[in-house]
């Protein structure tokens, strides 16, 4: 699937890729955050040693940034969408329409859902975007 970029996630996209030397394959732009997807394999080189290279470009872009890791598979990146929050399974559903089924402990529901729903829509939103994924629920 081909993700569309706005003009604005291009240029955050590009200064990403000047200050870290990762370049995003998707930017989400919403408010004061910016949620990259980054290639499989280059997390840590867009983290940095303790996390320095992305509290640097934060500083630098003066946005919160979140990180996601790019995945082969529909229930590789949803899973991969939810993190920190610990993911037991993801099952995809073909009925009428296409839902992931997210199997999280307890426990980590509450970083699965995030603060007033953030990290779930962040969730829904890309993996509409990358794999046709029409919503994602918690199970």
């Amino acid at each position: 699937m081909r993700v569309e970029l706005s003009d604005e996630a291009r240029r955050y996209i590009g200064r990403f890729d000047e200050l870290t030397g990762v370049t995003p394959t998707d930017c989400l732009v919403e408010g004061d955050r910016l949620v990259f997807v980054v290639p499989a394999g280059e997390m840590a080189a867009a983290i940095g040693q303790g996390g320095e290279t992305v509290a640097e470009a934060e500083r630098r872009l003066a946005k919160s940034i979140e990180l996601v890791e790019d995945a082969d598979t529909a229930e590789a990146f949803v899973a991969s969408t939810l993190a920190p929050a610990a993911v037991n399974a993801v099952t995809i559903s073909e009925q009428n329409d296409r839902v992931a089924y997210v199997e999280v402990p307890e426990a980590d529901r509450g970083v699965a859902i995030g603060a007033d729903g953030a990290n779930i829509e962040t969730a829904r939103r890309l993996a509409e975007r990358h794999y046709d994924v029409d919503d994602v629920q918690l199970t």
